[in-house]
């Protein structure tokens, strides 16, 4: 994914018609036909697009490319959609609808910064995942960090914590919701019909709160008017790896009962072959000497004699899928039954060992294979009732559990700990993880649809996610040697159970004051829990087969109001402009490690949080926001700029606990984030357009925090937060050439500037800044009605680029003559180049 994680532009592509097709955005054809195009989400894609087509100008014109206007990735080629889009119209009349306001909105009329990316626009450039979004949406950061977890998503420079190559596993800053489902895993991103993704904080109208924004992925609805089905194939080659790759996906809808019930399903397989090899593994741990030459790997007979070989280990095997009941008594009274259902499989790190013991850009140095399994489930139930002319009501019910399991070499923790274990000169470590998360939730939301000069929304929110992690850590050989009665090898064992619960009510009021003024309010209360029951074991130095838990309980909570206030007016057709303030949070809660049993003797090894490590409070922000949207010459030429600024208070900051030199979240810092985005795009010829962009993101701290970095060293009022780019920018060109019967082939070459970012807060604590970067891609596409065949080559000149830093240049050291293998780069994908095609029925 080459590319992908560049921070982009932060401002919604606005005011944008169908001449501008490029944007990539939900269209309907003009207003005669926007009522039968205003529910997307329920229609059938090939259907819409017919629809969009019956009233579309200029049959013979050009098809208009669905790229992005925002941002040109680095990792995919700009196509039209497939199959073939619809000729483009006159470019006077077609609107953009989008709902993220809770009701269907012009996007030109929505007072607020939101950016869409509609169906063709996500086949086109291939988006899979949300790890993949950075290059389309201003503002978004997902670094890419493999398949073995969810990547690390930055919205507005809001992040504290120092880059990592591991990613995430639950929750952070943006909301991220699958349809009315608030999702805290990666499901694959087929069948979707759009996804809308809302810039600041969105607390007052969703029910999940947020810190700094929100992610929205629609998918396609059942129809029961018409059976369809759509088959997209993809094989590919990449660089530096061994085996080619490909993935398969495919649609069905299935028309049961007519005007009452319908059946949709996706199901896909993705077969990414990976680059990156795993040259040192042992044959036997314990027995094999990981480090056999003097601080090196040995001549190539001892390498032959103590290691295994592995190549490609950063492969994805993903299986996945999605079913929707829908059961409708009447357009009035329908509901939707879901359930997705998804499965990943990868076998090490997307990262190298930045070169230790002379190893390469494509080579992980670890001792162990470390694969993860991580599997995905979702049961969901929404209810839809309306009422005509006054309000529509919707109730949505849902379950969310993800397991993942994964080993890891453990080796370097427990001799960066320098509790001695080296001495044994075979000494190795490897850990088994298993996380468990489950989350119940139910919202209930009332929208007005009655007319007047005021509309309204509230709603109320119960989530309740459980979270459980068992650690066990083994240490091959070292019971032998060093003397004690542990056969199974166990040399550290940890459990702990966390429960969050949060209940939320919200509501947000808009009065039309004139005809081109309106005003918006809106405001939230929370409340939540959050309790704890962990337990450590240390049990070499315990009676075999005993292990006993030193156990303890913890708890926090907390409570508090935010608000919103929005204003907008409409200078003419062409120009609009608003300012929005708004708070924001997220919630805290309790730090998944165990309490340590009082008073702790320092002469013993623990791994155990203190009382005051324990728990962490929410942190807030703070949104001032002021927007201008335009256009001329009849949409040919559309710009917008935007300004911000975030004060982040109370922030929560990844620490270390005394003892064990566990990961915690503590709150310590306060923060701002302030600039501006500007986007451009010009249609030069009704075949040939440009898109530019650039954003500037200025955020750092305001206030000196002691330990603030790996919970050592004092970070300064004025340093810049780490993972976010000050400068980004991006270049994208479109040409259509139309042919005969609706065909046409479709050329695209796309540029991207990635800023320079900081590893960690202000460099401090042995940061680095991790350099700028441009990459290039390109593609040519030949589409017809039914079917369409992609040619692409992302990444053309094998850019190597580092996107993350794994702990910092200070645990690159020796102990008693043993290497530490514990730095590690995030890499980019190296260059991809393959075929895609596509066929509807």
């Amino acid at each position: 994914m080459r590319g992908l994680s560049a921070k982009r532009t932060r401002l919604l592509c606005a005011t944008i018609l169908m001449n501008c097709a490029p944007m990539g955005l939900i269209i309907a054809a003009s207003p005669a036909d926007a009522a039968d195009a205003a529910d997307a989400a329920s229609m059938d894609p090939a259907k819409a697009r017919q629809g969009a087509g019956k009233k579309a100008a200029t049959p013979k014109a050009a098809p208009a490319p669905a790229v992005v206007a925002q941002a040109a990735p680095a990792t995919g080629a700009a196509s039209v959609p497939r199959p073939a889009a619809t000729p483009a119209a006159s470019g006077q009349g077609e609107q953009v609808y989008v709902t993220a306001t809770r009701r269907r909105t012009r996007l030109e009329d929505s007072p607020i910064n939101i950016s869409v990316l509609d169906s063709k626009t996500l086949q086109a450039e291939r988006i899979t995942d949300i790890k993949q979004f950075s290059a389309f949406v201003p503002g978004l950061t997902v670094t890419d960090t493999g398949p073995g977890n969810t990547g690390n998503i930055i919205m507005r420079g809001l992040s504290s914590g120092n880059t990592s190559t591991t990613g995430n596993f639950s929750n952070n800053a943006v909301g991220v919701y699958l349809g009315e489902v608030p999702l805290y895993t990666d499901f694959k991103l087929i069948d979707i019909n759009r996804v809308e993704v809302l810039q600041g904080p969105q607390g007052t109208l969703y029910g999940l709160g947020t810190l700094a924004g929100a992610v929205r992925y629609m998918p396609n609805r059942p129809d029961t008017e018409k059976w369809s089905a759509d088959i997209d194939g993809k094989t590919f080659g990449m660089a530096h790896s061994s085996d080619p790759g490909g993935e398969i996906n495919g649609t069905f809808n299935i028309p049961i009962l007519k005007d009452h019930i319908a059946f949709r399903t996706v199901i896909g397989y993705y077969n990414d072959p990976g680059w990156i090899d795993y040259n040192h593994v042992l044959k036997e741990p314990g027995v094999s000497n990981p480090q056999p030459g003097d601080e090196s790997f040995g001549t190539p007979a001892q390498q032959r004699e103590n290691f295994n070989r592995y190549k490609d280990v950063n492969y994805d095997h993903t299986f996945t899928t999605r079913n929707q009941l829908l059961l409708q008594l009447n357009p009035n009274v329908k509901a939707y039954l879901t359930y997705a259902h998804q499965e990943t499989k990868t076998a090490g790190q997307q990262a190298n060992g930045a070169g230790v013991m002379g190893t390469g850009h494509d080579e992980g140095p670890w001792r162990y294979l470390e694969p993860v399994d991580r599997t995905s489930d979702l049961y969901s139930g929404e209810l839809n009732f309306n009422i005509p002319g006054i309000m529509q009501i919707v109730s949505t019910t849902a379950y969310t559990q993800q397991v993942n399991n994964q080993t890891e070499d453990n080796t370097d923790l427990l001799l960066d700990l320098d509790y001695g274990y080296q001495a044994f000169p075979n000494f190795s470590s490897y850990a088994k993880n298993h996380r468990k998360y489950r989350q119940f939730n139910e919202e209930l939301r009332l929208v007005s649809t009655h007319k007047g000069p005021f509309n309204w929304v509230v709603g109320g929110f119960y989530n309740q996610l459980k979270t459980s992690y068992l650690r066990h850590e083994y240490v091959p050989g070292y019971s032998e040697w060093a003397g004690y009665d542990r056969p199974d090898e166990l040399e550290y064992a940890s459990f702990v159970y966390t429960t969050t619960t949060e209940k939320a009510v919200y509501g947000e009021g808009t009065l039309h004051l004139l005809k081109n003024l309106q005003v918006t309010g809106g405001i939230r209360y929370f409340d939540y829990d959050a309790t704890v029951d962990g337990g450590t074991a240390l049990p070499l130095f315990q009676a075999y087969p005993n292990v006993n838990y030193n156990e303890q309980r913890g708890a926090t909570g907390a409570d508090g109001v935010i608000w919103k206030a929005n204003i907008s007016y409409r200078f003419n057709p062409n120009v609009m402009a608003y300012f929005t303030y708004s708070t924001g949070y997220r919630v805290g809660g309790v730090n998944r490690v165990a309490p340590c049993t009082l008073p702790v003797d320092p002469s013993s090894q623990h791994a155990c949080a203190l009382p005051n490590e324990m728990s962490f409070q929410p942190d807030r922000t703070r949104n001032e926001e002021l927007g201008v949207r335009a256009n001329f010459f009849h949409h040919r030429v559309m710009m917008t700029l935007a300004g911000f600024h975030i004060d982040w208070l109370d922030v929560q900051v990844p620490s270390r606990t005394k003892y064990g030199n566990v990961g915690i979240t503590a709150n310590g810092a306060q923060a701002v984030s302030q600039g501006f985005d500007a986007t451009a795009s010009w249609k030069v010829t009704p075949n040939f357009s440009l898109t530019a962009t650039y954003s500037y993101t200025d955020a750092h701290l305001t206030r000196t925090t002691p330990d603030l970095v790996n919970g050592l060293y004092t970070a300064y009022a004025g340093d810049r937060l780490p993972g976010s780019m000050k400068n980004s920018g991006s270049l994208i060109a479109n040409y259509v050439i139309p042919l005969k019967n609706e065909r046409n082939i479709v050329l695209n070459w796309a540029t991207t500037y990635n800023g320079s970012i900081y590893s960690h807060v202000g460099l401090r604590g042995y940061g680095e800044k991790i350099p700028s970067y441009v990459t290039h891609r390109a593609s040519v596409t030949y589409n017809t009605k039914k079917w369409s065949l992609d040619f692409f080559i992302n990444n053309i000149f094998d850019q190597y680029a580092v996107t993350a830093v794994s702990n910092d240049y200070g645990s690159v050291r020796s102990r008693d003559g043993v290497v530490e293998r514990y730095y590690a780069y995030g890499m980019l994908t190296p260059r991809t180049f393959g075929m895609e095609g596509h066929i509807h029925f």
